[in-house]
This record gives structure tokens, sequence and C-alpha cells, in this order.
């Protein structure tokens, strides 16, 4: 196998990783919330969670700006969405956090390609 197919084949891996981890978000946004996990206080879980899926993406797809126009997008709609689940809120704060951690994780992505060797 040579070396361009194994790295496309590792950039698939992520991104099958990628999505998996936006999907287990969109659940822990959406489920009651008795069934959302609960690891820190919601903000550091907000910022964390979504910093996680920036770089993510940001690996599986190599387009940082691409990616974070994906996460502020997903960020915004999952808090409206909330406004219809009747045990669970949108919050602008919520939404503030969730951009912040996809920034993070976008410009964390970016700094591993400046620094990647490029081949």
């Amino acid at each position: 196998m040579s070396h361009t197919t194994s790295m496309l084949m590792n950039r698939k891996i992520w991104a099958v990783i990628a999505w998996g981890a936006l999907a287990v978000i969109v659940f822990a946004t959406l489920s009651p919330l008795g069934l959302r996990p609960h690891l820190a206080s919601q903000h550091r879980e907000h910022f964390a969670a979504f910093a996680a899926v920036g770089l993510l993406f940001g690996v599986a797809y190599r387009r940082p700006l691409l990616v974070l126009v994906l996460l502020c997008g997903a960020a915004v709609v999952l808090e409206l969405m909330q406004l219809l689940t009747p045990d669970r809120h949108g919050r602008a704060i919520d939404v503030a956090f969730k951009l912040a951690g996809a920034g993070a994780g976008a410009c964390a992505s970016w700094l591993l390609m400046l620094i990647a060797p490029k081949r």
C-alpha cells in the first residue's frame, strides 16, 4: 500500500470518528436531561466537546475554516433545537462556549497542519 493510500485511509478513519463524536454531542444535547452524561461543569463540557470535535474534523478534512463554519452552525442549530424539547433550554452562554471550543479545535488542527511534515 502506498503512503498516499495509507494517509487517505487514515483521514477516512478520522472522519468516521469525527462524525461519530458529533453524533454523541447531538444525542447529549437533545436527549432528556437524565440521559446526558455529566463529566465536568456544563461550560467546560461544551467547550471541550466542541474543541475535540473541531480537532477531529480538522485532522480528517484539513479545512479548518470549513470545520469552523460547520461546527458553529451545528452549535447554533443544536441550541435552537433545545428550545423544542420539554426539559432542555437553549442559552446564548452555552452557544458562546461551544463556539469558543469549535474555534480552539479548528485552530489546533490548523497548527497541526503547520507543524506536521508535508508529504
